[in-house]
């Protein structure tokens, strides 16, 4: 079985990384690439911004319990999830960057309003991709290299990773486009909350983004 290994952001935000988790089940990860991918019903989305409709570059669905599974791999991981950090998802979202033109610009999930200890259970299958992590220090200094991003967990086909503790509240991340070709990358994901401590105030990364009025 892979083994976790827990990556310390700081002192109250931690990555646990099980390299290889889902191969070591016995999965056969192409046949359950090519499953995900033909038994999904995805859809694009969009986001307003200033003023324009934007497409997002990815494509996504939702599962929620009692729905058929795109795969039974991911009904095994929903529920060694929830076993192993003894909390209770509603679901998961299955996410497809089809190429190395998609791809997400650093954010956090504030949508979720309680992001002071939270779970995110990241599952990943096809292509290995960048996938990076920043403090929200590094946020507003363009100076930075990489955009300030200090960590790259890049996951393969299989790898699985767990961020929790502050990670939503105090860290970004992002999946940036790259320059060269590649294949399409899907990672089924899941979000818990103990909603502890205090909301988020201001809009979400999905509400819609206008130009100030100065005067």
């Amino acid at each position: 079985m892979a083994e976790f290994e827990r990556l310390q952001l700081d002192d109250t935000s931690w990555v646990d990384v099980a390299r290889g988790w889902l191969g070591d089940l016995g999965v056969d990860l192409d046949a359950a690439l090519a499953d995900v991918l033909a038994n999904t019903r995805w859809q694009g989305s969009r986001l307003y911004k200033y003023d324009h409709w934007v497409e997002e570059n990815r494509l996504g669905a939702m599962w929620r319990p009692g729905e058929p599974v795109p795969h039974p791999a991911l009904l095994d991981a929903h529920r060694a999830l929830q076993h192993r950090y003894n909390v209770r998802f509603e679901g998961f979202a299955i996410l497809q960057y089809r190429n190395e033109r998609d791809g997400q610009a650093f954010h956090r999930d504030r949508d979720m309003r309680w992001c002071e200890d939270t779970l995110i259970g990241i599952l990943t299958l096809g292509a290995t991709r960048p996938w990076l992590l920043r403090p929200r220090a590094h946020r507003n200094d363009h100076a930075l290299e990489n955009k300030g991003a200090t960590h790259d967990l890049a996951p393969a086909a299989g790898d699985l990773f767990v961020l929790g503790g502050r990670c939503q509240a105090d860290w970004e991340h992002s999946v940036p486009p790259i320059h060269r070709r590649t294949d399409v990358r899907l990672s089924a994901q899941w979000r818990w909350t103990s909603k502890a401590g205090r909301p988020e105030v201001g809009a979400s990364y999905r509400a819609p983004q206008h130009y100030s009025r100065g005067r």
